[in-house]
This record gives C-alpha cells, structure tokens and sequence, in this order.
C-alpha cells in the first residue's frame, strides 16, 4: 500500500509498526528543543515488505508528552520539517474526533443515494447539520453537551419554540405561535386546540 500510494504522489502519514524490519539508510539533524527524537531514512527489509516496498521511506521518533510515550511516524515526504510532519500526525486524531461526532450525533448509518453526488449532498447535509448545532451551543448558556441538545432537539421537533430562547430555558412548556389562527375550545379537559 505504501509503495502504491507513493508512486501515485500521494503524500502519507501514519504510524510505523513496532515489529517493522528496517535499515536506517541516513539520520538526519533534529530541531534542539522540540519533541523530535529521531529523524531517519529507512528501508524495508524483510522478504515481502522489501520487494513490495523498495523506496525510501521517512522513520520520525516523536516524544508525547500527553501521554509519555513515543510515537513512531512513517512517511514518504522528506521535504516537511520533522516538527510539520508530527504537527500534520497530531491534527490527524482531529479529523477523526470530528467524523466520529458526525457519526454519534446525526446516526448516518446508511447512504440515501449511492451515486457520487448522491454521496457528497449527504455528507455536505451533515457537515452543515454539525457546524449548526455547535453554533446554538455556542449561544447557549446552558452547558450542553452535543448529544443532549441533539437529543432534546429532536424532543422538540414538532412544538412551537423559539429557538434561542429555549436553548436557555429547555424546559419550559411550549407557546403556541400567534398568527392569527382561531383557537377553538378544547375537548373537556382544559386546553384550547387550534383549528387545523
């Protein structure tokens, strides 16, 4: 896959395993005081991995001081800085926070349309979806989490609210809007009920 991917241009970053076979080709200088250990040109050197993989790839040592550990980076791009390289590795995690919210809050379990535009209005739907309910949980002053004012949200689809409003007060009943509409009286039990 590596060899696949480098000879189609395609710029990669990903961890390296620990059993990995390899020679160091070269060392390359690392930046003083960053959290770079190691920089390196290597092969690959096992039977398979040598013939299916024979280029030169990239061995970055990186100190995590999060979780005090070292992480072990591959890639095929040697003209990045050691630190850029890391950096690019870090936003990765990111990226998948981000889609894993996208799948845990809007349930896409299964595409609607399987055609390519099909797909990206779908994914564009979410996105949009996403960025607008972190944007009523920034005007909240409610310390909500994201899944529960998805959730109270989808509690409140089909009542009259005014949305800032409620994000504050989500439990208050709801209003019925005022449009002129008659309100007929109800069926004996104390409410009045709009004509439909």
């Amino acid at each position: 896959m590596f060899a696949h991917w480098h000879k189609s241009k395609v710029f990669f970053v990903t961890r390296l395993k620990d059993n990995a076979d390899y020679e160091v080709a070269a060392s390359f200088a690392v930046p003083p005081h960053r959290h770079i250990l190691k920089d390196e040109r290597i092969r690959f050197r096992g039977y398979y991995s040598s013939r299916k993989c024979p280029e030169a790839l990239r061995r970055i040592e990186v100190w995590d001081a999060e979780h005090e550990r070292v992480i072990v980076l591959l890639t095929n791009n040697f003209k990045l800085s050691s630190t850029t390289i890391a950096a690019i590795y870090k936003d990765r995690w990111q990226i998948e926070i981000f889609f894993k919210t996208l799948k845990q809050n809007l349930k896409i379990k299964t595409f609607v349309g399987t055609s390519p535009n099909a797909l990206k209005i779908q994914i564009w739907t979410a996105l949009i979806a996403i960025l607008l309910l972190k944007y009523l949980n920034l005007l909240s002053t409610i310390n909500w989490s994201l899944s529960n004012l998805v959730a109270m949200l989808r509690f409140n689809l089909f009542t009259y609210r005014d949305l800032i409003a409620w994000l504050d007060h989500p439990f208050e009943p709801p209003g019925l809007p005022d449009d002129g509409q008659l309100i007929l009286p109800g069926l004996g039990l104390g409410q009045q009920t709009r004509a439909c």
